[in-house]
C-alpha cells in the first residue's frame, strides 16, 4: 500500500437540514401579548456511521418560546452533514464527529431557525454561538459517571 493511501482524509459530502417543525398552539391570541417571551434553547448532537469512512453528525436545536404559561411557539430543526472521515486515528475520529462536525453543521441550523421563526410572525431569534468542545467534554464526563453509578445501582436491587 502506498503512503498516500494512509494520509487522513476529511471532508464534507452534504450539509443538509434534515428536519423542521413549527409548532404555535396559542396562535393568533398570543400576538396580542404584550410581554416578551422567555427562550429556552435545548442541543443535543449526534454521529452515525453510514458506510465506510462515511458518517453522518446531526445537531438538534429546539427552540421554546413561553409568554407567562403559554407556548407562543416551538420550533426544532435538526441540521446534518455527511462527511468522509478516512485514515483518521480512532481516538480522534469521536472528537472530530462530536465537535469538527457540529461546528460545520450548526451555522446553518442557526440561519434555519432564525428564518423559519421570523416567518412564523415573531421577532427573529438568533442563537448563540455554542462551543462543542466544552458540550462534547460535558457529554463525555456525563457518560463516566453514568458508568461508575451503575455497578453501584446494580449492588443495590
Amino acid at each position: 500500500m502506498s503512503e498516500e493511501n494512509l494520509q487522513p482524509v476529511f471532508q464534507i459530502q452534504r450539509v443538509y437540514l434534515k428536519d423542521l417543525s413549527l409548532e404555535q398552539p396559542n396562535s393568533p391570541a398570543i400576538f396580542l401579548e404584550q410581554e416578551a417571551p422567555s427562550i429556552e434553547v435545548a442541543l443535543d448532537v449526534g454521529a452515525e456511521p453510514l458506510a465506510d469512512g462515511i458518517f453522518e453528525s446531526t445537531v438538534t436545536i429546539t427552540v421554546t418560546a413561553k409568554v407567562k404559561d403559554k407556548v407562543a411557539f416551538l420550533v426544532e430543526g435538526k441540521q446534518a452533514g455527511i462527511f468522509e472521515a478516512r485514515n483518521i486515528p480512532e481516538d480522534q475520529l469521536d472528537p472530530l464527529l462530536g465537535i469538527g462536525c457540529p461546528n460545520i453543521v450548526y451555522p446553518y441550523l442557526r440561519s434555519n431557525i432564525a428564518d423559519v421563526i421570523t416567518r412564523a410572525g415573531f421577532p427573529p431569534v438568533h442563537l448563540a454561538e455554542i462551543n462543542f468542545e466544552v458540550f462534547y467534554q460535558q457529554r463525555q464526563q456525563a457518560i463516566v459517571e453514568a458508568a461508575a453509578q451503575a455497578p453501584a445501582a446494580d449492588a443495590t436491587h
